[in-house]
């Protein structure tokens, strides 16, 4: 099946896209198979099976990574060779990287900073359970209690071994609210606490905007908790087992996580957390949004990015503006595709993800070939026709979608072209599984999977009105479909979020049909998204 092997697909686009995919799968076979007897793909090397790709059990899905690395490995060794070889691709290649998911566990990486730290355990916080998951798993003894604050989603199977050592922060509506209300009966021996009149959305700013409330919660609840020994650590910057960290304060050690999109994190919190504790801040790709951006920017989506991207026709000396280009993705991806032949700019409202898109594109060694810098999508600090081309994945969903048009629109040049991708929250996702049809017409209903949209977002068919209203010329409009395959944080979220709106009847059914489903290697979960682009008169 095409869908289910999209996002290990995607690795091949990178090196397709140079030679044509034809002609890129001639030169890789006969680079794999020098022999003067064709291969039995004839001449073309072929991507791993769905039945070799998509296998159920844990260990299967870690053969399946390591199978596919030798081949793409195998794959890359041929390209540089062909590369070497041939000077007409030497002018024109582009420089790619295989980088496997998953050879990192935040788990044994968290273990290991609490080693390097000399902390045998300490007081958690964030947002999103996937950064402690597998440590809760693994190594609970070391949670001397965990807080989450606004959590899209609680999964009560992990989170039963904290006991009374967890306490919620939550908002008292929307998506995300609703969710973890519903989960929250599961975990009676949690602490709850519900934020009056707030959403909590996934870009909200928690703790600039409750965060009297959210210290006031987390010292009443450590309050009753088993009291921790001093850190002793002083106050340091450092990197350790792909964690960064920041100490600050003296007192029982509180890990604080990142939450999520949320552009001040924890810092406008940190001058009274700090008065009560050494607060050691962790960033780096592991964590929350960065290392969701960045599996994102593993899996089949960046086929819908590079569709956007050709259809914008960038030529070489344009200048490129991303908004919102969060961890770097992206613009990571154009460097890369434009080999420094473009000016590239990359804004972001969120000092704390440019900071990690930063690294990131250090430690790829792009980031001479970046200007990042902080800018508000409503207000860009651009001048009037400063780029000749402006694009944006996923960020129109979370402002003033028409603000933000008005200035995308304003910074890019006359004839200069426009790209925009959002999710498509008026288009359902497809769950691909045989389930009877009154649970699949639960499953399907609007709202159970995905996040939220701001009042004056957009994340729907109007986005190609609106870009005709605003004058632009030449649209062109075409929504994609991007499978999500076990194996990725994203369908565990995915699925937890269906769980949620399910009775235990219906979770027991959904669970079977999940086990059959992988065990014949078709289950996956497909987003829809909106994609435009579109040309500035002049």
């Amino acid at each position: 099946m095409r869908l289910s092997v999209i996002a290990e697909e995607d690795e091949w686009h990178r090196v397709e896209t140079v030679f044509g995919r034809q002609s890129f799968r001639r030169k890789a076979g006969e680079a794999l198979h020098p022999s003067a007897s064709r291969p039995k793909c004839s001449g073309s090397f072929a991507a791993p099976s769905a039945n070799t790709i998509l296998l159920a059990s844990t260990s299967r899905r870690r053969h399946r990574r390591a199978l596919w690395t030798k081949r793409a490995t195998a794959v890359l060794n041929a390209i540089r060779r062909i590369i070497s070889s041939d000077p007409g691709i030497r002018r024109t290649a582009i420089a790619t990287t295989i980088s496997p998911v998953g050879d990192l566990l935040v788990e044994a990486c968290l273990d290991q900073l609490l080693d390097h730290l000399g902390i045998a355990g300490a007081h958690f916080a964030g947002r999103s359970l996937a950064d402690v998951q597998g440590f809760i798993a693994k190594h609970s003894e070391r949670i001397a209690s965990l807080t989450l604050v606004c959590p899209t989603v609680l999964n009560p199977h992990s989170l039963a071994l904290l006991d009374a050592r967890l306490l919620v922060v939550t908002g008292d509506h929307g998506l995300g609210a609703r969710r973890v209300q519903a989960v929250l009966p599961a975990l009676p021996e949690a602490t709850a606490v519900v934020l009056d009149d707030y959403a909590g959305l996934t870009w909200a700013d928690l703790a600039a905007d409750r965060g009297e409330r959210i210290d006031t919660a987390m010292r009443e609840f450590l309050q009753h908790r088993d009291p921790l020994p001093s850190a002793g650590l002083s106050e340091q910057q450092g990197e350790t087992a792909d964690i960064s960290f920041r100490i600050r304060g003296s007192g029982p050690p509180l890990v604080l996580l990142p939450l999520d999109l949320s552009p001040g994190q924890w810092e406008p919190l940190i001058p009274t957390l700090s008065a009560r504790h050494c607060t050691i801040a962790l960033g780096g790709p592991l964590f929350g949004s960065v290392a969701s951006l960045e599996e994102r920017g593993r899996s089949g989506y960046m086929a819908v990015v590079r569709g956007l991207l050709d259809a914008l026709a960038i030529r070489p000396g344009e200048s490129v503006l991303e908004v919102g280009c969060g961890s770097g993705v992206i613009v990571r991806e154009l460097a890369r595709r434009t080999a420094r032949a473009n000016r590239l700019i990359g804004r972001d409202i969120n000092a704390y993800l440019l900071r990690e898109a930063r690294a990131l594109a250090r430690r790829a060694g792009l980031l001479d070939h970046i200007d990042f810098g902080e800018g508000r999508a409503e207000a860009l600090p651009l001048p009037d026709a400063a780029v000749d081309v402006a694009l944006s994945s996923t960020v129109f969903e979370e402002g003033d979608a028409e603000r933000m048009l008005a200035e995308i629109v304003r910074v890019t040049r006359p004839g200069g072209r426009i790209g925009i991708v959002v999710r498509a929250v008026d288009m359902p996702f497809w769950v691909n599984l045989p389930l009877d049809p009154a649970l699949k017409a639960k499953v399907d209903a609007p709202n159970v999977i995905g996040g939220g949209v701001a009042p004056k977002g957009v994340a729907d068919s109007s986005l190609y009105r609106r870009l005709s209203a605003h004058g632009l010329t030449g649209l062109k409009c075409f929504p994609q479909l991007v499978s999500v395959v076990p194996g990725s944080e994203r369908i565990e979220r995915y699925q937890q979020q269906i769980l949620a709106a399910l009775t235990p009847a219906e979770a027991a059914t959904w669970h079977r049909a999940v086990a059959a489903a992988e065990r014949d290697g078709t289950f996956f979960i497909a987003q829809s998204y909106h994609c435009a682009v579109a040309t500035k008169p002049g």
